[in-house]
């Protein structure tokens, strides 16, 4: 294509510059672009000796427990396709590797709505992760830290946690701490790694009479009204899968 010329006020001569035309589009068929699904995950997060042995103890699969009680939740709404959860151990949440791999290499997009279940070391662990994902750009719907364990100065020498207290970071945060009117042996346990024990910050904040090992017994106390855990962690999950 030629320059086309044209005369300035001055009396001189310029040339356009030529351009090319855009294509007639000749398919008027939509094309549909494939965009990320925001689909929500569960990271449970169990405590000392629950995936793995503990000094000689274990493992006892407490957090398992808690993740089968809304497997079967689920299941009974017949949207158990639509459930996608992973079990980790504490110590497989702690350090930059291990959230990596465990973690955010499992969640597709930071659009995905992020709910953390954390009981004992786990849930000291979880509160330090909801605080880590945050920071990093991921939505953390909800965490439940279920007698967070952590306190102890003699616990953190002896296991992969943060000696610093969590300040976690969640849309809401529900904590209940175990407190028997009869101690068992998981109970001096907790104990001797210090319960923390949470003055400010979650959204609900209950103490049930229950050992501490009962992780999923934690987990279906009535903590408001006669609404438990389990009960705003599926209806949670349901809302953003709707």
């Amino acid at each position: 294509m030629e320059a086309e010329k044209i005369i300035l006020p001055s009396g001189k001569t310029a040339s356009l510059v030529a351009t090319h035309t855009l294509t007639a589009v000749s398919n008027s068929q939509i094309k549909t672009v494939p965009v990320p699904t925001a689909k929500p995950i569960v990271f449970y997060i169990g405590g000392a000796g629950d995936q793995e042995s503990y000094y000689f103890q274990g493992a006892f699969h407490n957090i398992n427990e808690v993740e089968v009680l809304m497997s079967k939740r689920m299941k009974n709404a017949q949207l158990f396709e639509k459930y996608t959860k992973h079990v980790w151990g504490y110590n497989e949440v702690r350090g930059g590797r291990d959230i990596k791999e465990h973690i955010t290499n499992l969640i597709p997009n930071k659009s995905c709505p992020i709910y953390i279940v954390g009981h004992s070391l786990g849930g000291w662990n979880g509160a330090h992760l909801s605080k880590i994902l945050s920071d990093e750009g991921y939505k953390i719907a909800l965490l439940i830290t279920l007698d967070p364990v952590g306190k102890g100065f003699l616990v953190w020498l002896g296991s992969n946690i943060d000696y610093s207290e969590p300040t976690p970071v969640a849309d809401m945060w529900i904590n209940i701490r175990a407190n028997p009117i009869k101690s068992d042996a998981s109970d001096h346990v907790a104990n001797f790694g210090e319960r923390w024990i949470v003055s400010q910050g979650p959204a609900i904040n209950a103490t049930v009479d229950i050992h501490h090992a009962l992780a999923s017994h934690m987990m279906v106390a009535p903590i408001q009204g006669a609404k438990c855990a389990l009960d705003f962690l599926y209806d949670a999950y349901v809302k953003n899968i709707k």
